[in-house]
């Protein structure tokens, strides 16, 4: 992207924890960052806070889970900026530790609701603009727990959530579909996993920090032209699928 172009990007679910770090990260590197989040007063409260921070913060309400807003909030990013250049989807739920065989047919539909379909609808109501992008990036909020060679590897102590770990292993099918249909043009898309990050999302029982977490999010969500699309990434390279 050519230096003398404001780049804009939208995280979801970043009124707190690893999407407002995320924001927080490319707002230093002189990105214009739009603060997704369904309640109006925290994304507020977000945009403040990294506005103190230095950043150039905008919040725009976006609920994820719900079509109408997603369309909502594309129509509002077009109208008052009217470009976008990276896109991190960053909202995501789990269920509480329970079985496999536990696990109700509501409870995963609620999961995937927000992890894989919330998902699908903002990519799609932003691919107009993304598309437009001299240097478009999409990174995708994974986890280790979505790795089927992970699952597969019955030696190894593996946190057994039927409904996050598939929702995430669908999320990467996703990432790998984009990929391939937009591969040779500026436009690329990437899983991240964070690793084990101390959020609301596990009771900050996690054992990294949140600026530790985005690191990696932040790298792919400023690739440049010949940075890779299609893969699954830790802070140290590659993860297995």
């Amino acid at each position: 992207m050519p230096e003398t172009e404001q780049a804009y990007a939208l995280i979801t679910g970043a009124n707190k924890g690893l999407g407002r770090e995320v924001a927080r990260q490319l707002g230093l590197r002189g990105m214009t960052v739009l603060v997704g989040a369904r309640d109006r007063t925290r994304g507020t409260r977000a945009v403040e806070e990294l506005r103190r921070q230095g950043t150039d913060a905008h919040f725009v309400r976006l609920d994820v889970d719900d079509e109408a807003s997603v369309a909502a909030a594309a129509e509002h990013v077009t109208r008052e900026f009217g470009r976008l250049d990276v896109l991190v989807n960053n909202a995501g739920i789990v269920e509480d530790d329970i079985p496999p065989s536990a696990t109700t047919t509501a409870l995963a539909e609620r999961v995937y609701r927000t992890n894989v379909f919330g998902v699908i609808a903002t990519t799609h109501a932003l691919l107009p603009l993304l598309s437009a992008s001299h240097a478009g990036r999409v990174v995708n909020l994974s986890s280790r727990l979505g790795s089927l060679a992970k699952a597969a590897d019955f030696d190894t102590p593996h946190r057994l959530l039927l409904a996050y770990n598939s929702s995430k292993a669908a999320l990467n099918s996703l990432t790998l579909h984009y990929a391939r249909e937009f591969a040779g043009t500026p436009l690329k898309f990437n899983s991240a996993t964070p690793g084990y990050v101390a959020t609301d999302l596990n009771g900050h029982q996690g054992t990294r920090t949140v600026e530790e977490g985005a690191r990696v999010v932040v790298t792919l969500a400023t690739l440049d032209k010949d940075g890779p699309t299609g893969g699954f990434f830790d802070e140290d390279g590659p993860v297995a699928w």
